[in-house]
């Protein structure tokens, strides 16, 4: 059966994980790229075999609504009434246990910080100070100008790739707020093509378009 199935994902051309679905959640800061978020989502949910849930701070929803997402969104008040004596899960181990890739996008300049001095307060900063460095950690910084040339944003972005995490770049165009120079996101579609570059990476058999590229 499981033969069967590898053979008619290759002639269709469609990727398959075996043991499930490529699982990759996102998590989203109080950028104003978070903007954006319903457009990544519906974006990733389009590639083969690819599930999504996202972990999202409480300030990025000011630029987004979790009812108009069709996946799982989960913040810090789920972290707290999931636990409540010692048997119970906790959120961001589970969320670490779950997850093949974690993607942050948009990434803050707050966050960033965080990130970089190893703080976790909330659900997201917890999953990423838990992540297994062996799967992908991509990070999409997206900020103000001014913002992004201070020089603690190129110092604590050097901290996060020692770590092993992958830079997405971030582009120069005008932002929300008027200003034009580099901080905005990258694309929609440089991200989701930069996730798909990964969806091989990890130590799972995969099947690509091309029947001749088998992952292990």
């Amino acid at each position: 059966m499981q033969a069967r199935r590898m053979a008619a994902a290759m002639e269709d051309g469609v990727r398959v994980r075996v043991g499930g679905p490529f699982r990759v959640l996102l998590g989203v800061t109080g950028s104003v790229a978070a903007l954006k978020v319903p457009e990544l989502v519906g974006r990733l949910l389009e590639l083969p075999g690819v599930e999504v849930k996202v972990v999202t701070t409480d300030h990025a929803k000011h630029f987004f609504s979790p009812d108009d997402l069709p996946v799982v969104v989960l913040g810090d008040s789920d972290e707290w009434e999931m636990w409540r004596q010692r048997s119970d899960p906790v959120l961001h181990i589970e969320l670490r246990r779950w997850a093949d890739l974690l993607l942050i996008a948009p990434l803050d300049a707050n966050t960033l910080g965080k990130l970089a001095s190893g703080i976790c307060d909330n659900l997201l900063t917890c999953v990423v100070r838990a992540w297994d460095r062996r799967k992908p950690l991509l990070i999409c910084p997206a900020m103000n100008t001014a913002m992004w040339e201070h020089p603690l944003t190129c110092r604590q972005l050097g901290t996060l790739k020692e770590f092993g995490y992958v830079e997405i770049p971030c582009i120069a165009k005008k932002l929300v707020c008027g200003d034009e120079g580099m901080g905005a996101m990258a694309e929609v579609c440089t991200i989701v093509e930069a996730v798909e570059s990964h969806l091989c990476s990890v130590q799972v058999t995969c099947y690509l378009f091309n029947p001749v590229c088998v992952c292990v």
